[in-house]
This record gives C-alpha cells, structure tokens and sequence, in this order.
C-alpha cells in the first residue's frame, strides 16, 4: 500500500480525538478519519463537560496531558463546582461548553500536531495479516497501511434513529451509519452487543421569553461559580463572562401526554431492542419508573453564546414529532417555544470490552484497539478517557515499548478501563465516585500530583507543565510544614499546631489564611487547588493512611500475574461457571480474577495454588 501511517484513528470525537493527540505527541505518524473535520469532537447531546465523577476523568486526562481539560477551559460559558457541600473525594467540575467553539478549538489543536493528517472518508473494512493489523480499506476502495489501528466510532456501527415510527440509519441526525466497518469487526468473532442513547429536542432561543418568565418567576435562574473553577491544571484564570442556565419543572399535562402516547414511545412498543442508559433516563423511563413523582427537572441550556439553540435538558424522548411540540408547549413559560429539532433515540452495535485487554487492545487481533463508545460506555468523558490511554498505547506498541497501564488505586482512568474488561457492560456505562474503592485518595485537586509524573515518563507532560508541577509539589510540602510547626490559639484558647486545629470539622484552612493566623504559599493563579489539596491531606489524614494500607495489601493480589493462555479448565477444584468466566475474561492478575462478577475469593485462593508454576498438565 502506497500511504502508509503509523497509527489510524477511526473516528474525530471525544475519544478519538485524544487518541490521535496522544500518539502524535509521542512522535508517531497518525492519519485521523472522519467524515468531516466540521464535526471534530462534536457533541451531539448535552453541549457540557464535566460532572459528578466525569470531572474527575478530565483532570486525569488533563494532568496525563490529553486535551479536554484546556478544550472546555478555553470555550466554557458556565462553570460549577458541584458537590461542594459534601466531602472533597466527590467534589466535581462541571462545566457548560459553547458547542461550536469547544470543537473548532481542538481541531485547531490537532492541526497544530505535524504528525497528523486527516483522512476524509468512510472507513470500510480492517485489513488483517496474520491476525495483526495491517490497513484499513475505505468503503471507496482507497487502503492505507498502518501497525496500529484506534476504532472510536460512537454510534456510528449499524447505528438506527427512531423518532416514534420514523426510522432513519444514522450515526446521529442527518450522518450517515457505518455498516461495513461494522460487518468487518463482527467477522473477527467479537461478543457483541446493542445500546441505545437518545437526546432532547432544541428550541429556538428567540421564541423563549427568558427575562419575562424570570420576572414571573416561572423560571429559575441558574448561575455559575464566581470565580469559576478551570478544569486544567495549566489554566491560570477564567476571567469571563458566564451565561445563564434556567430551570423548570415538569407537570401534570406533561405526565398525562407520556402516558397517554405511551404506545408510540419506539422504547416501550418494542421498536428498540437495545438496552439505554439507567442513570440518564429519557422523559418516558422517568414518567412510567416513577409514579410517585409529581414533576421533573427541566433544565434550558444555550448551545453557545451566540446559538440559536436551546438544548432542554432533562426531555430526552423518541416520542412523534407531533407529540413533542405539545409537551414542550405544555411546559411552563414555553408555550410559545418553536421546535428547531425533535429529540431522537439512537441504537448501535458495541463490542464487549470483556474482549480487550489492559491496554484497550483486542484480544483477537494484534494493533487493533477500541476506545469510546464502541465499548459500552456514555459520555464524552469516558470516551476521551478511554481514547487517550489506547492513543498511548497505539503509539508505544509501534515503537516496540510495553504497555501503559493505570490501577484502580492511581486514577478513575483505571477504574474505568478495568470496570470494561472485567465486568463488560449490560447497560451504557457511566462513572460515578461509588465505583472507586479509594476515592479519598483519588480526587480532583490531587490528580496531577498523582498522573503527571506518569505522563511525563510516558512523554506527554513538557517542560512547562513539569515546572508548574514541580513548583506545585514544593509549595505543598512547605505548606504542610507550615501548618505542623505555627502554633494558633483554638475556640477554647488552647495553643496547638494549626494542623491539630485543622483536623476539627468546623475550621476551614481557607478562614485561617484569611485571617492571617496560618501563612501558606499560595499560587494566586490557582488558589483553590493548593488549599484543597493541603486541607485534605491535613483533616483526612487517618483515613489517608487507612486506604493506602488497604492498597498495599490489595497490591500482593495484583503483582501475582497470570500468565497469558494460562489454562484455567485443567485447575482442580474449580467450578465449570467459574472457569467459563475466567476464560471469557481472561484476567492478567489474581486481583483481577477476584473482580470478575461470578469467581469467588476461595475460587481465587485454589487459582493462586497454581499461578507462578508450571501450568498444570490435561
């Protein structure tokens, strides 16, 4: 083949997106395919980033040096903190993007990258030598070679939208499906399995009287942090202004609408087979599984500053077009509201990511990695994240270098990957702080503390942000020192260490610094990172020391490694179930094969007996 790449990325959203971005930077020649470089990390749902547990997710990528931690600083129209009132392990940046903006400031971020080039066309089939990749064929017959293949294709495989019996093979509205990649993928043996996701009508902005309603007090204004929170750890201010969100509230004309058209809903007449997110109902699911509830969340988003549209959060429904104006005109204050576009569901093919690797690799084909989408999880989050750590690992395979790995205990990144191929997914994934065992250990204002040096081992972290970390490492050395050795006087007029006093619920570093009873060095740029991650080392300390313990002893299971191919069918004393499920996931550690749902911890102790010797004998 004449034009040949390094890595192909199949794929410009979220995940492909940091994929590319991730293998160029560490020097490798990537060709990047997309259909339309308009549409780079386009969001074709909520126009936000961030969230409950997804904040976390971009501060990794951000402190790993991917990309969506700038892209959202640099184009965010709203930003919040949420959680604030709770503990600092669920603290979470969420932020509101301007649509247009956030994806025209990363694809110019991947035309900065030399070692990218774009590939415009339809990928087809995956050409396979040896059961290693060695091209893609496009479907109008043009072939590129590659040692590495990134397939982040969303919804795109065999994707089907249903607006009640309208039925339209699309990715997403008006883009077309991919049908033969799909069949491609499919002829390799994968597990598979059907999603579905769906979105909320938009409303034309213009139609909505937003300050009379306001002035009615039919809508709630909606507000973001002031100062706001950057997502980056390289972001020194956000000095701009924010728009406002505004909420409302279903009611009982819109309840009476969904169930009286119930039967039209293509997720409730059997239109749809695939299986939709729990935790992101659509206005359907939320009206039937809670009875009880006499009203709804509504949330009205502008896509941009300067966007017509109004993205209505909380209304995700396949329900006919017809059916739709009427319950956004039965909404308070929308009466008047013109639809610019229904809302639609949106069903696709996903591989089973019990069928990847570690490193995001296919287990049945060599250079072949999955990111996104196409491995079950929802969110653009997820994606990137997912995309990142296949793009590393894309471009350390071509150079022969091993692997790149994170724990479960380093980062939600490594909970995310090892969630996917241990348990696979029944359901679109989604993360959440639950999910991490340690999550004291793994918060927002820490994460770079914890991934840049990896990144910078990797090769992604440059001088600028090692210098910025460095400098940041210090300060909080120095400052917990400081809180060790300045003697304050308490309520009751004890004089103690101000870290003593800091370990009582009701004092906060913040007022003691302003006080001027404790003196910090505080990065003035980014004075909340450095309280927090002081503060919590401070106040949480026991139970720092408990969960690092609880690592450690857990470390034993995950340094026992078992062997690729190791079979399990010849272990005595191991159940036909157990067995069946070890070998459909193929753990890489005992600690691994412990997390697998079905194998339990005495059918682990009997597998320990006979990892690290010879495999027994048939």
């Amino acid at each position: 083949m004449k034009d040949r790449f390094d890595v192909i990325v199949i794929g410009a959203g979220h995940a492909g997106c940091e994929a590319a971005y991730a293998a160029a930077r560490l020097g490798v020649h990537v060709g990047l395919c997309t259909l339309s470089t308009d549409t780079v990390a386009h969001m074709p749902c909520n126009p936000a980033i961030g969230g409950t547990a997804k904040g976390h997710l971009v501060r990794e990528i951000d402190a790993l040096g991917g990309l969506m931690g700038a892209a959202i600083d640099a184009t965010g129209i709203q930003f919040k903190l949420l959680n604030r009132s709770r503990g600092p392990a669920v603290w979470s940046p969420r932020a509101q993007a301007d649509k247009q903006r956030y994806g025209a400031w990363v694809k110019q971020a991947l035309d900065r990258e030399p070692n990218i080039e774009w590939i415009i066309g339809r990928a087809g089939r995956i050409l396979v030598e040896n059961r290693r990749v060695a091209g893609l064929a496009m479907e109008d017959g043009h072939a590129y070679g590659c040692h590495g293949l990134i397939v982040t294709t969303g919804t795109f495989l065999n994707g089907l939208i249903h607006i009640g019996r309208e039925q339209q093979p699309a990715g997403r509205a008006n883009e077309p499906p991919s049908r033969e990649l799909a069949a491609s993928l499919k002829s390799f043996g994968f597990a598979w399995g059907r999603l579905k996701t769906g979105t909320p009508p938009r409303l034309d902005r213009d139609s909505i009287a937003f300050d009379r309603r306001v002035a009615d007090g039919t809508f709630q204004v909606e507000r973001g942090d002031d100062p706001p929170v950057p997502f980056s750890f390289l972001t020194a201010n956000l000095a701009r202004d924010q728009i406002v969100c505004h909420l409302i509230h279903t009611n009982e004309r819109v309840r009476d609408l969904v169930k009286e058209n119930i039967d039209r809903s293509p997720l409730f007449n059997g239109q749809i087979q695939g299986i939709g997110p729990r935790y992101c109902p659509s206005l359907e699911d939320k009206i039937v599984r809670f009875p009880e509830r006499d009203r709804h969340q509504i949330f009205l988003e502008p896509e941009g500053i300067d966007a017509p549209e109004i993205y209505v959060n909380g209304l995700s429904t396949s329900l006919p077009r017809e059916i739709q104006v009427d319950l956004v005109h039965a909404l308070p204050g929308l009466e008047d509201a013109v639809l610019l576009r229904p809302g639609y569901a949106v069903e696709y093919d996903f591989i089973q990511p019990t069928e990847l690797t570690r490193e995001l690799e296919a287990k049945r084909v060599e250079g072949l990695f999955l990111a996104g989408q196409i491995n079950g999880t929802s969110g653009y989050e997820e994606a990137a994240a997912q995309g990142i750590v296949a793009g590393i690992n894309a471009a350390r395979q071509v150079r022969s270098v091993a692997g790149f790995e994170l724990r479960r205990d380093e980062a939600y990144i490594g909970i995310l990957v090892d969630d996917l191929i241990t348990k696979g997914c029944l359901e679109p994934y989604r993360m959440f702080t639950s999910r991490a065992e340690h999550r004291l250990l793994l918060r927002i204002d820490n994460a770079d503390l914890r991934l840049t040096p990896r990144g910078r081992d990797i090769g992604l972290v440059d001088d600028e942000r090692w210098e910025l970390y460095c400098e940041r490492q210090g300060r909080l050395a120095r400052n917990l020192s400081a809180l060790d050795t300045t003697v304050v006087r308490s309520a009751a007029g004890e004089s103690v260490p101000a870290s003593h006093l800091l370990k009582r619920p009701d004092v906060r570093l913040e007022d003691l610094v302003k006080a001027g009873r404790v003196l910090l060095e505080i990065d003035n740029r980014r004075p909340a990172i450095d309280l927090a991650s002081a503060e919590t080392t401070v106040k949480y300390a026991g139970y720092l020391r408990r969960q690092e313990a609880e690592i450690e002893r857990s470390r034993k299971d995950e340094r026992r490694r078992i062997p690729p191919g190791f079979p399990f069918e010849n272990v005595p004393g191991l159940s036909a179930e157990v067995v069946q499920r070890l070998a459909q996931v193929r753990p890489d550690t005992l600690g691994h094969a412990l997390r697998i749902p079905g194998v339990t911890p005495a059918a682990v102790a009997v597998l320990s007996a006979y990892v690290g010797r010879p495999a027994p004998a048939v």
